[in-house]
């Protein structure tokens, strides 16, 4: 992600040295950890260090609470999402958007399947719709990283990509949390309707 879309910091402090950083890392690995286990409503400051192995008063001097930790857990998500694409879409150089979309999709399914405690939290919705950004909603920032990654594959002004980038992001949304309810692996069924159903979107959109 630019500088110019770095989204801002939940931390109190950014931790300067090399320790207090994989103390950070500990406590929002901890906090993954136990929002799969336990969900979020159930997770305290106190149950965070003590699985990251810190004292209370560490993670406050870095999180003013749990929301916060959970904040910077899901930017974190969100980087890896977006370095994921970026890496995919440089070994594709895809010829159309039938690529793009399969590569951002499975990404997406592969972090729900693997990454611990995002299947629960998602991008933040179930905790705040702003919780990425208090300007934009969880989805209007995630909708600007794909802009900003995809804008050099399609020769279409920024206005119109973002619009239809937004409905396709929308409709996916709903479609992949559909096939989440319906199993936890994520329905293949529903997340091959997906594909197609954006498919077919963006193809009117930008043609094939």
């Amino acid at each position: 992600m630019s500088e110019t879309q770095a989204e801002p910091t939940p931390l109190r402090r950014k931790p300067v040295q090399q320790r207090s950083a994989k103390r950070v890392e500990q406590m929002l690995d901890a906090s993954a950890e136990l929002i799969d286990e336990l969900g979020y409503d159930a997770l305290t400051t106190t149950l965070i260090a003590k699985r990251a192995s810190v004292a209370v008063g560490s993670l406050y001097q870095f999180f003013p609470d749990k929301r916060a930790v959970v904040q910077a857990l899901t930017q974190r998500n969100l980087e890896r999402f977006v370095a994921a694409v970026n890496e995919r879409l440089q070994e594709l150089s895809p010829e159309h958007w039938w690529n793009i979309v399969d590569s951002v999709l499975d990404i997406y399914l592969r972090m729900h399947r693997e990454i611990p405690g995002f299947s629960k939290v998602h991008f933040g919705d179930v905790i705040d719709l702003q919780l990425l950004d208090e300007e934009r909603d969880n989805n209007s920032v995630i909708v600007d990283s794909l802009v900003e990654i995809l804008s050099p594959q399609v020769d279409r002004p920024a206005d119109e990509l973002r619009f239809a980038i937004a409905i396709a992001n929308e409709t996916a949304d709903a479609l992949l949390k559909l096939a989440f309810r319906r199993d936890p692996q994520g329905d293949e069924r529903i997340v091959a309707e997906a594909k197609d159903v954006v498919k077919g979107y963006l193809a009117s959109k930008f043609g094939e």
